[in-house]
């Protein structure tokens, strides 16, 4: 068998130190400089593309993005005036205070980046403005809004709190959402009665808003509101920039206003009255002082009253001031008026002899004086003294040839005292009264209205008739503003009130001594207004008050008014109480103290020697048996004096 052929061997390497070695060659710079510009070129064209993106295809959205930090523009505004007594002493005035805003953009999810960004802040919040935190919250998250009022009004105590929460939150804003970015404050003032209750019905209050919402704040709100102004400043994440700069359009502050009232007499009045009807147990009262001689308010206090700070507390039915707002039949005080007719046109004098029986039918009635009696015989100064209802018709009957000419008489003179026309005071809500025509007064009106009833007046209205006898018979408008100081410092004295004369200067000292009569006689029914050292002229008034709830006569209104000194008139002071319940509701009883106690304080506060010379004495009754002839005289049945 033939043998296979032998494998060729494989050549063996060469040792490695016997190998020639490799030669690496280098790459071309060319190719590298090509790619290193073409990734450059790629980067420019991406930056190119944003910019176009940026600045044209999506302009609109990124604009949206950056009205983040955007000028805004905010109201200044104005200090309100102050408003004080005739001596300058505050009674309205105004203290910083700050109102907390917010703009619902910034509590977004996008700007906060919290969910729930809204809620988280209205709990912050709510504890601190005393508000609710599901209202806040559902402001806070208010769409399509950049501003909104969480809370008014708020002490710098209030917006410091909020500030330290806030910075709270911005120092940790990196870490997780700051909810409170959003929250800013516009600073205001805010209005504050040092007084608290002093003169609440006169000064009225403010609203929620800062303007006037009663009362002289609501009369004179342009004067002490001002001129607001505008602040605009750049904002970023609800920080203002401070190097972007501030456009400030100051504000002008309102006028001061200065008052009649005299604090001292304002305080004394409301706290007589206050303590009256409390004790009467009566529905409200008021008080009234008034310079005789300028027809100047010194005082005006309603009872029970209210606390214009605190309005949260305050009953709604005391916020007006009843002294000029309500309606009332005056009752015997507005005898003085027809006793006014009467003496003026000379138709009877202080003497002159009335008649007056137990009862008198007139009309489709039985008229009645206050106390049952027999026949008096009465002077027609005893007449007021007495303040017989009687007495006053028959009186009053005389004063024409027929009851109709009597009646055009009477009403002339009502109308010249002011009753049924504004006073002129201009004080908001203000009640004219009612006065029909004559043509209008029914069988059983032209009887009662000489004494009082049938016709309704507000207490400034009486006051007014009482100031106008004790200022020799003209009548000055009552006022309650003495002037006004402007933004420039200037004080601008109010306009003179207008002054009427209504009845002659010896027909008011005539009717001024009668008036003594009342208070100084034994008979009179005002002794309680009596002041030691001072001759004091007043009329009582006890009304059939009418029931504002039912229309009907409900209990009735009891009040005293006058003035002193008589010989030298220089203060006049009404009161009136409504529907009092407890003890005793004649005026003379009730109304007589209240009076007293604030006519002494008047007259000590002012200064008011005390009258010089005793009163003169009127006589109040005659002698039917008597054999001299009286000069003139009125009987029941007889149509005119002889």
């Amino acid at each position: 068998m033939p043998r296979p052929a032998p494998r060729p061997r494989r050549p063996v390497p060469p040792p490695a130190a016997l190998r020639r070695p490799r030669l690496v060659r280098l790459a071309q710079p060319r190719p590298r400089l090509r790619m290193v510009g073409v990734a450059l070129t790629l980067v420019m064209a991406a930056f190119v593309v944003r910019l176009l993106q940026v600045q044209a295809v999506d302009a609109s959205t990124y604009a949206a993005k950056a009205a983040v930090n955007r000028w805004v523009t905010h109201d200044v505004t104005a200090g309100r005036g102050t408003i004080t007594d005739r001596s300058g002493v505050d009674l309205a005035a105004t203290v910083d205070a700050y109102d907390i805003t917010a703009d619902p953009y910034l509590f977004t999810p996008e700007q906060t980046k919290v969910r729930d960004a809204p809620a988280q802040a209205a709990e912050l919040l709510a504890p601190i403005v005393g508000g609710d935190a599901t209202k806040i919250a559902r402001q806070l998250a208010t769409p399509n809004s950049r501003y909104q009022v969480l809370a008014r009004q708020q002490s710098p105590q209030v917006w410091n709190q909020i500030k330290d929460l806030k910075n709270a939150f911005a120092a940790k804003a990196a870490k997780g959402g700051d909810v409170l970015a959003g929250v800013f404050s516009e600073t205001h003032t805010k209005r504050v009665y040092p007084g608290g209750d002093l003169a609440a019905g006169v000064l009225g209050f403010v609203n929620a808003q800062g303007a006037g919402g009663g009362g002289l704040e609501s009369m004179l709100n342009k004067e002490l509101s001002g001129t607001n102004g505008k602040i605009r400043y750049a904002q970023s994440n609800g920080r203002q920039v401070p190097t972007a700069g501030v456009q400030d359009h100051p504000a002008v502050p309102g006028s001061d206003i200065e008052l009649t009232l005299d604090r001292d007499i304002q305080w004394a009045a409301q706290s007589a009255i206050t303590a009256q009807v409390q004790t009467s147990r009566a529905d409200r009262g008021y008080v009234i002082v008034q310079d005789s001689r300028t027809g100047e308010v010194l005082a005006m206090a309603d009872a029970p009253g209210f606390d214009p700070g605190d309005l949260a507390h305050a009953d709604p039915r005391a916020l007006g001031n009843a002294a000029v707002q309500d309606a009332y039949e005056p009752g015997s005080v507005s005898k003085l008026m027809s006793m006014a007719a009467i003496l003026d046109t000379g138709t009877a004098t202080p003497t002159t002899q009335v008649t007056v029986p137990g009862t008198l039918p007139r009309a489709d009635r039985i008229f009645h004086d206050d106390v049952d009696h027999g026949t008096w015989y009465l002077t027609l100064n005893g007449v007021l003294a007495k303040s017989s209802n009687i007495g006053t018709i028959l009186a009053s009957q005389q004063l024409g040839k027929t009851q109709p000419q009597a009646n055009q008489v009477l009403y002339s003179y009502l109308k010249k005292f002011g009753i049924g026309d504004l006073t002129g005071i201009g004080f908001p809500g203000e009640t004219p009264g009612i006065l029909a025509p004559p043509q209008k007064w029914n069988a059983s009106q032209q009887f009662t209205i000489p004494f009082g009833q049938g016709l309704s007046l507000n207490a400034l209205q009486a006051t007014s008739v009482y100031s106008t006898i004790a200022n020799g018979g003209v009548r000055v408008e009552p006022s309650l503003i003495r002037g006004t100081t402007g933004p420039d410092g200037r004080f601008v004295p109010a306009a003179a009130p207008k002054r009427t004369r209504v009845v002659s200067t010896r027909t008011a000292k005539t009717l001024a001594t009668m008036l003594e009569s009342v208070v100084g006689d034994e008979q009179g029914t005002g002794i309680h207004a009596r002041i030691d050292g001072y001759r004091v002229a007043g009329k009582t008034g006890t009304a059939n008050r009418v029931d504002p709830q039912t229309g009907k006569y409900k209990g009735y209104t009891s009040s005293f008014l006058g003035f002193a000194p008589a010989d030298d008139p220089r203060v006049t002071v009404s009161c009136v109480i409504q529907n009092p319940t407890k003890g005793s509701y004649y005026g003379g009883s009730i109304c007589g103290p209240v009076f007293k106690q604030v006519m002494e304080f008047a007259l000590k506060t002012l200064r008011v020697p005390p009258s010089g010379v005793p009163a003169p004495h009127l006589p109040i009754t005659f002698d039917p048996a008597d054999p001299s002839p009286p000069a003139t005289t009125v009987k029941p049945g007889t149509d005119t004096a002889r």
